[in-house]
């Protein structure tokens, strides 16, 4: 583990101010899997009252993201070059969580999974993603 929690979430704030309305939370990192939390309002809504598909998209790159993050330190640069995502049922009007963990990482690419849960319904994920991001080279010293 490069970052811990607290790194994490300092790193966000230092470099992705404009997140502070998403409301992200990570709510656990243990080195293997990151859990991260948004609570859910009106504005996440699509007609007949259920979360949006790209709520839950946003979602799942953040934790994808982050874990990637706590992995191999502070890359800004590291960047989404694929996502893809299968919306298993219809989410409650609740908080949604994130579970993030890592299939692959390499040099170059890593890729993640993230199984998304709506709270109140913790058992039955509604969405199910996986991301590749390109990790930029490291600089030589």
């Amino acid at each position: 583990m490069k970052m811990d929690k607290a790194a994490l979430e300092a790193f966000l704030e230092r470099e992705f101010p404009q997140m502070r309305e998403m409301r992200f939370r990570i709510e656990s990192w243990d080195g293997k899997r990151l859990r991260l939390s948004m609570p859910i309002d009106d504005r996440h809504l699509r007609p007949g009252g259920t979360v949006s598909g790209p709520t839950m998209m946003t979602l799942a790159d953040c934790a994808a993201y982050l874990l990637i993050l706590g992995l191999i330190g502070p890359v800004a640069l590291a960047v989404t070059t694929n996502l893809n995502i299968n919306f298993l049922r219809k989410p409650g009007v609740h908080s949604l969580s994130a579970e993030a963990s890592m299939l692959k990482l390499g040099k170059s690419l890593a890729i993640a999974e993230i199984v998304i849960y709506s709270d109140g319904h913790a058992d039955d994920p509604v969405a199910h993603a996986t991301l590749t991001y390109s990790i930029p080279p490291a600089k030589a010293a």
